[in-house]
């Protein structure tokens, strides 16, 4: 009897069956695919933090220790692949004589570094010039006195004098901040900034040197064994923080361990759990969407699937053996469908990552996978088996003769107690908690293992997502109830003479209508929420990328380097539309030392973006007016006006070095306005000012960097020739460049990638829940076509019947999953915003997709329609015979 069973439902119920396989398919691979993905993904960070470092611990021997003791200590700890001293000496000066003038600079720091030293840590040096051996010179250094290799310079050490050395070579220090760093001290007693000059010796060299000299101190460098870290960067950053501990408490006292790789894993774990956040916010929805296409592609069969149980008990079958035919269609379709999902996702992850598993282990990829099939046999058994256990228990043989809206003539119960109501109102509740000012939806205390989530801001979106399409469920059954008038003139141009019986059907089944336009609404506010965000994402880490590198190309001047604003003619090369000059000195506030930026307000904006949102108190052109008015205006950080209570007009005494006599002087400047965010800028305290007034009060125009607009093209090849025609007196960055730099690691695995992969379903899910729900609603009512058919109703009358019925279906979804999508969007933004940097000012909308995505659904609702019509055309006898 089952296998006879089966036979049956594979040839009467084709489409039923193929409807649901497609929803548990859909839902299978959604989960599989982004599952593996935000594994591959965490590995990705875990693997690019560990190789953004140069070197992995600084170990300080601390004073009265032995070097060599705390050196054995340090190699023989476990997953140490190499340890090296590094001496490390304070200079008060350097001097050099170049070409009959004597250049001098402040102080500084000597290092001595061991044979090896370059090939153990290839990445903590880069040759600029000359060789990448002997005595070397940092770049900063080089430009301060104007020398070049083959150059004699003098160090002065404190206790030994000044000592003549000879220059073999000019270097570049990538991680100046961390190889200079306060061993043991937190980041805020940390230096704001490396030091400007600093000379890199041989060791045998820096021992003679330095002999009498007083400030010497060691670090043993070490490289650690970072192939066998956990791929999570949270377990990771556990892993690596418990091992320096371990060696601290060990060492009794002699070392402490600057923990680098710690410090990089340690963003990247906050970057893993704003990765697992996305993954909830927007990947969940998708697998709960999919899981609803299934449940209405079967409740859309459940009238016929109760006439074929109540016959089967009044043919004699016992529940159990009716509960065996349910439990087999539920078996079928979880089987198959969950089978048809795995080769989705395997396909999905070929095309588009280059591996069925997203570039995850074999282990967790196979993991995913199994959860995924276990989450569609699950969703298989609660569209069928569920239902239909439900229907043998509450409703009779009699019952199964009715139709369902006669069965069920109470409004549903979320409906009388107005749940739709409740879900919005507390949405909005939660919102405005996640959303203040100084809430943070990812904690993870510096140097404490432990990392949390407040999980419950999900509550908001997640609200609104159920209590937005409860309410548009209410207020369809409302107009299809209360609105038949209304209704028959709408469908009127269709159905002619059967406007009126059009209206009345659409009441009546109300019900199923109003499902199917609520899931269509759900599925287009998915690809709305999940495009929009990640369109905002991608314009964000654009900003962020042109904020710190300033415009396409950045030509930054060495600190003391007299460069004339007409130094800039120079940079004028082919492919360069605008060049602009930016003064960058330091002013005291008070006691406090800022960045002071001197800008022509009148063509800045030609070589950079200034946006509205990196200002207050007007937008970015009133300010910049403002500024081109009165010279002396400036514009001040959001701290700074805090921190000395200022309002519009103050005057700001600011001391500023004189170039002429390079003592301070005060500078009476008018508070004009709020700069929160500037290109180059830092991002806590600075300000900025009229480049010509900066320049009279100063005594000096020099420029201290170049900004310059390449029409965001070729910039790496311009950039390129810059550096050759340059040299190294100038630092040359661009855009493509800085984008690689500055983003977070999350950044690094490419949002698009998860998003790619949503926005491809939620392409399908729109479709299905269009076009499968209507077709199969069609489907199950042959019966009242064929009895208009027989009633005198002509083929141009069912055609409009079912028309009107598909546009309002796609009318009603489209509109109701536009607002829907729209709300979700700003609260998904706002409350996200630990992910964007800097916060958006606007949404992006990308309009090509979201077109796409409303044009797929229109198709596959008038493909359903279409599908309907046809079937409408068959003669009405055969078609009451079959039914």
């Amino acid at each position: 009897m089952i296998a006879a069973w089966a036979r049956g439902l594979a040839r009467h119920r084709t489409g039923r069956l193929l409807a649901a396989l497609t929803g548990i398919a859909l839902a299978v691979a959604l989960v599989a695919a982004l599952g593996s993905f935000l594994t591959a993904s965490k590995a990705t960070m875990t693997q690019r933090a560990v190789r953004s470092v140069a070197v992995d611990w600084q170990v300080q021997v601390q004073p009265g220790a032995d070097p060599n003791a705390v050196r054995s200590l340090v190699a023989g700890a476990r997953g140490t692949r190499a340890a090296l001293p590094v001496g490390f000496a304070h200079t008060s000066g350097f001097t050099a004589r170049v070409q009959g003038s004597t250049q001098t600079t402040g102080p500084g720091m000597a290092l001595g570094l061991p044979d090896g030293y370059r090939a153990r840590f290839p990445d903590a040096l880069r040759t600029l010039s000359g060789s990448g051996t002997g005595v070397l010179l940092a770049q900063q250094t080089a430009s301060n006195l104007h020398a070049a290799p083959g150059d004699t310079i003098g160090v002065r050490l404190p206790g030994a004098g000044l000592r003549q050395v000879k220059v073999d070579g000019v270097v570049d220090l990538p991680q100046a901040d961390s190889l200079f760093q306060t061993v043991g001290a937190p980041s805020q007693s940390q230096p704001t900034a490396p030091p400007d000059n600093v000379v890199l010796l041989p060791a045998a060299r820096f021992a003679a040197l330095t002999r009498g000299a007083t400030g010497v101190t060691t670090q043993i460098h070490a490289a650690r064994d970072n192939t066998r870290l956990p791929s999570d960067p949270a377990a990771a950053y556990t892993s690596v923080t418990g091992a320096a501990h371990n060696l601290e408490a060990r060492s009794s006292g002699t070392a402490l361990v600057g923990n680098n790789i710690g410090a990089a894993l340690d963003s990247a774990r906050q970057d893993a759990l704003y990765a697992q956040i996305l993954f909830l916010f927007l990947g969940v929805p998708g697998a709960v969407l999919a899981a609803a296409l299934t449940a209405a592609v079967a409740s859309a069969g459940g009238e016929r699937r109760r006439q074929e149980q109540g016959l089967l008990r009044l043919r004699g079958l016992r529940p159990r053996q009716i509960t065996a035919l349910a439990g087999l269609e539920a078996a079928l379709i979880g089987l198959v469908g969950g089978l048809a999902g795995l080769g989705v996702a395997a396909l999905t992850g070929r095309l588009a990552f280059g591996t069925a598993s997203f570039g995850a282990s074999a282990g967790t990829w196979s993991l995913w996978y199994a959860v995924a099939f276990v989450l569609g046999v699950a969703v298989a058994a609660g569209a069928v088996l569920v239902p239909a256990l439900r229907d043998l228990r509450a409703v009779t043989v009699a019952d199964t003769r009715k139709q369902e809206d006669v069965r069920r003539s109470r409004s549903p119960w979320w409906m009388r107690y107005g749940v739709d109501l409740v879900l919005l109102i507390g949405s909005w509740l939660v919102f405005r908690a996640s959303s203040g000012n100084q809430y943070a939806l990812v904690l993870a205390p510096e140097g404490v293992p432990s990392i949390s989530v407040s999980y419950w801001a999900f509550l908001g979106p997640a609200l609104l997502w159920i209590g937005a399409a409860l309410l548009l469920w209410r207020l369809t059954l409302l107009a299809l109830t209360h609105g038949r008038t209304t209704l028959a003139r709408l469908v009127r141009p269709l159905t002619a003479t059967l406007a009126g019986t059009t209206a009345a059907v659409l009441a009546r089944r109300r019900r199923p209508f109003a499902r199917s336009v609520v899931l269509l609404a759900l599925a287009v506010s998915f690809a709305i929420s999940t495009a929009v965000f990640n369109a905002t994402y991608q314009q964000q880490a654009e900003v962020d990328a042109r904020l710190t590198n300033g415009a396409d190309v950045t030509v930054t001047e060495p600190p003391g380097a007299q460069v004339p604003p007409t130094a800039g003619n120079s940079l004028k090369i082919s492919g360069v539309r605008h060049v602009e000059p930016l003064q960058h000195r330091f002013a005291y506030v008070g006691s406090d030392l800022q960045d002071l930026y001197g800008v022509r307000p009148d063509t800045i904006a030609g070589a950079t973006s200034l946006q509205d949102a990196y200002f207050a108190g007007g937008t970015a052109q009133q300010l910049m007016r403002r500024l081109a008015q009165r010279p002396d205006n400036i514009l001040v950080s959001v701290e700074t006006v805090n921190d000395f209570q200022l309002s519009p007009g103050d005057t700001l005494n600011l001391r500023v070095q004189d170039a002429r006599t390079k003592a301070l002087r005060t500078v009476p400047f008018h508070y004009a306005g709020i700069a929160k965010e500037f290109p180059t800028a830092p991002k806590d305290s600075f300000f900025v000012a009229n480049a010509s007034y900066i320049a009279k009060a100063t005594g000096s125009d020099t420029v201290g960097a170049f900004l310059l607009d390449t029409g965001a093209t070729n910039q790496p090849g311009i950039a390129g020739q810059l550096r050759k025609q340059l040299g190294t007196g100038a630092t040359v960055t661009d855009l493509t460049q800085t984008r690689g730099t500055v983003g977070t690691s999350l950044t690094s695995v490419d949002l698009a990638g998860l998003t790619r992969i949503e926005l491809a379903f939620a392409v399908l899910l729109a479709a299905g829940a269009g076009g499968l729900v209507l077709a199969l609603g069609l489907a199950e009512r042959r019966r009242t076509f064929a009895v208009a058919t027989v009633l005198g109703a002509r083929p141009r009358h069912l055609r409009g019947m079912v028309l009107s019925e598909a546009l309002l279906l796609a009318a009603g979804g489209l509109a109701g999953g536009a607002l829907i999508g729209w709300a979700l969007s700003e609260m998904l933004v706002k409350v996200l915003t630990g992910v964007f940097d800097p916060p958006p000012a606007a949404l992006s909308v990308p309009g090509a997709y979201l077109a796409l995505t409303g044009a797929a659904a229109l198709a596959a609702v008038l493909a359903a329609a279409l599908n309907g019509i046809r079937g409408s055309h068959r003669p009405a006898v055969e078609e009451l015979r079959d039914l």
